[in-house]
């Protein structure tokens, strides 16, 4: 057994690090450098879409993007239609303005789930997902912005002997 570890400078010499002495009499350890950074590729179907699922809250929403004129289709309807508040209309076109991409590409969704906040939240991150799996090189705006993270903030659930999560019943005293 050539190979075996006896003392620590067989150990460092095995994983790959280095002592270098800088000349003040401290010594300071190189590692190898880390493994690249992984390349992502890019997942369109046949149609020249790519599929992504998008959630927050309770809804669920399922996004379909492919390069077109900028319309954005909700469950069968214009989004001026389905989202009618204008924030959340605002919330669905943030990854496009993030990505430099506004109006080239047609979004078809399906969204179930929740209310119409929730529904918003969800469709942005299908589409910012969407994004990133048919443009990788957009991937790190969006990523930078936190749209490809998934909101994990939920409602809290009620517990027993409180009115609500976290609401006591109302005191009597009599």
């Amino acid at each position: 057994m050539a190979d075996e570890i006896k003392s620590l400078s067989d150990l460092k010499s095995a994983v790959g690090t280095a002592d270098v002495d800088s000349g003040d009499g401290e010594t300071a350890v190189l590692e190898r450098p880390s493994e690249a950074a992984p390349v992502y590729e890019q997942k369109r179907d046949e149609h020249g879409r790519s599929y992504a699922t998008g959630k927050r809250k309770d809804a669920i929403a399922r996004v379909w993007v492919k390069p077109g004129k900028g319309t954005i289709t909700v469950n069968g309807r214009d989004q001026d239609v389905y989202f009618a508040r204008p924030v959340l209309r605002m919330v669905i076109s943030q990854p496009f303005k993030v990505a430099n991409v506004v109006g080239q590409f047609d979004v078809v969704c399906t969204v179930k789930g929740g209310g119409l906040s929730g529904q918003a939240g969800a469709v942005r991150h299908g589409i910012s997902k969407a994004l990133s799996l048919y443009d990788p090189e957009v991937r790190a705006a969006l990523k930078k912005a936190g749209f490809l993270t998934r909101d994990s903030r939920v409602v809290e659930r009620k517990k027993y002997g409180k009115a609500k999560a976290r609401k006591s019943f109302q005191f009597s005293k009599r």
